[in-house]
């Protein structure tokens, strides 16, 4: 059994209308200073915690989230020269993956003589001063208790991972409310990017038994919940399980984290602006079929928590679990072919190379990847 760390916030808080008691954390009792980065749609949801914080004499600046798509390492850095003055003492993030990604960057690069460029990779962070809390209003990156952050590189077109225990955030609040106001298609793009997260895990050349009880629990209580919740944006049960999955997923990424699937989606949403559970969503049944071969058990084993209940071999149960995910992605209005995102075959390429440079997560895919490979891959999904 390979060795392993398990990292995750030292509070984890859930519940409907949690975020109601997030003014009462002893973390905001002992802030002065405290920086809201909050997603547009959120700000009159997070109203009533500053407004209390506030009364009890609390500094507290209000910072909208208004980037469109994968965040950029300009607008990061934008966004980190703008706040830097204010000198927080707490950083509180609420939002999708993206918008908790620039909160925990922001808590750990404000009074800090690291610049963005000299952390990307793995273990470059060297300290984070400030305190960190993530808010969650998506069920799809798992950001929220992940020691990771994704920013696009604008030169090479392809996204950068920033991995380091200091991203790991001190709490965070998973408050099924917050989901609710989530679009139908952004219910199922986020979804099935958690869904990814805990199938790469569980078929990961390093998965471990710590990992799999996480991922198998999250992928059955995506697969048994997203169609639900999308096609009723208030079933509060469907949500909350949801969110619950793609936490899941997220205390999957530090340990043991994604392989080929996210790989080849960089430059999807590098290149061409794809969102990123969208990328995953049209990658995974490929990219399943072709890592089949190399652990059969280990795929069967994915189907039967997504719900597959047939006998037989290893292989047809697990090429049954593949047909599954297809047919829950058609069922959320998810498209099917890179030609309905505007990928051509002669794109591929390209797409080819900006994958193969991916090989922190390359190396984790249970089979080998060549470029050759990765264009086979693309081809079958035009």
């Amino acid at each position: 059994m390979n060795a392993i760390t398990l990292l995750q916030p030292n509070k984890i808080v859930f519940g409907e209308n949690s975020l109601n008691e997030l003014a009462s954390e002893t973390i905001l009792q002992h802030s002065n200073n405290i920086l809201f980065l909050v997603a547009s749609p959120l700000l009159k949801a997070v109203s009533y915690t500053v407004e209390s914080l506030k009364s009890k004499s609390k500094r507290v600046i209000l910072v909208e989230y208004t980037f469109l798509g994968e965040p950029t390492f300009s607008q990061f850095n934008e966004l980190l020269n703008t706040n830097a003055s204010f000198n927080p003492d707490c950083v509180v993030g609420v939002g999708g993956g993206s918008v908790l990604d620039c909160a925990k960057l922001l808590a750990a690069l404000i009074n800090n003589s690291q610049k963005l460029e000299d952390v990307v990779g793995i273990g470059f962070l060297n300290e984070r001063k400030i305190k960190l809390i993530c808010i969650p209003t998506t069920s799809g990156t798992g950001s929220e208790v992940s020691p990771n952050a994704i920013l696009l590189n604008e030169e090479t077109q392809a996204k950068s991972g920033i991995i380091s225990p200091y991203l790991v955030p001190d709490i965070c609040c998973l408050d099924p409310i917050l989901t609710i106001s989530l679009p139908a298609k952004l219910t199922a793009e986020t979804g099935i990017d958690a869904l990814s997260h805990c199938i790469e895990a569980y078929t990961n050349k390093f998965a471990h038994p710590t990992v799999d009880t996480y991922a198998l629990k999250g992928i059955q209580l995506i697969a048994e919940n997203l169609h639900k919740a999308y096609e009723n944006r208030n079933d509060v049960e469907a949500r909350s399980a949801l969110l619950l999955g793609s936490m899941y997923g997220g205390l999957c990424l530090g340990p043991v984290n994604t392989a080929a699937v996210h790989a080849l989606s960089y430059g999807l949403g590098g290149k061409f602006h794809i969102a990123h559970g969208l990328s995953n969503a049209l990658l995974m049944p490929e990219v399943l079929r072709f890592n089949l071969q190399a652990n059969p058990k280990r795929h069967a084993e994915v189907a039967r928590a997504l719900g597959v209940t047939i006998s037989g071999t290893d292989e047809e149960v697990a090429l049954a679990g593949i047909e599954k995910i297809e047919k829950l992605s058609k069922a959320c209005g998810i498209p099917q072919r890179l030609t309905a995102i505007g990928v051509t075959e002669n794109d591929i390429p390209e797409l080819a190379d900006i994958a193969m440079k991916v090989t922190r997560l390359l190396k984790n895919n249970p089979r080998g990847v060549t470029k050759e490979d990765a264009i086979t891959i693309y081809k079958k999904l035009l």
